[in-house]
C-alpha cells in the first residue's frame, strides 16, 4: 500500500500543518474531506531529527498561523481537492 501524501502543507519556522484527503460516507454517499495535522521537526542531543505535536509557549503563534494558513485553503479552493500527487509546501516564516 502506497503512503498519503498531503495535498498541501504549510510551515513556519520548525512548526508544520498538513492538510490530507480522506474519504467519509455521509447518507450512504462518499465525500471527500480535508483534514489538518499539525507537528514540529527538531533535533534531539544526538543530532537526530524528531517529531513532536507539543509546543512551547513560542512556538504555538507560529501553530496557530499555519492553521490559519490551513484554514484559508481549505476554505478558499475547494476544486483544487481532486489533485491529491500534487504537493505544494509554502514557508509562510
Amino acid at each position: 500500500m502506497q503512503a498519503q501524501k498531503p495535498v498541501a502543507r504549510f510551515r513556519a519556522g520548525q512548526v508544520s500543518c498538513a492538510l490530507w484527503e480522506n474519504e467519509i460516507t455521509v447518507g450512504g454517499k462518499p465525500q471527500v474531506v480535508l483534514r489538518a495535522t499539525v507537528d514540529r521537526r527538531y533535533k534531539d542531543r544526538q543530532g537526530v531529527w524528531k517529531t513532536s505535536q507539543s509546543f512551547s509557549r513560542n512556538e504555538i503563534p507560529f501553530a496557530i498561523y499555519v492553521l490559519q494558513k490551513a484554514f484559508e485553503s481549505m476554505v478558499s479552493k475547494p476544486d483544487e481537492q481532486d489533485a491529491p500527487e500534487v504537493v505544494e509546501e509554502e514557508r509562510v516564516i
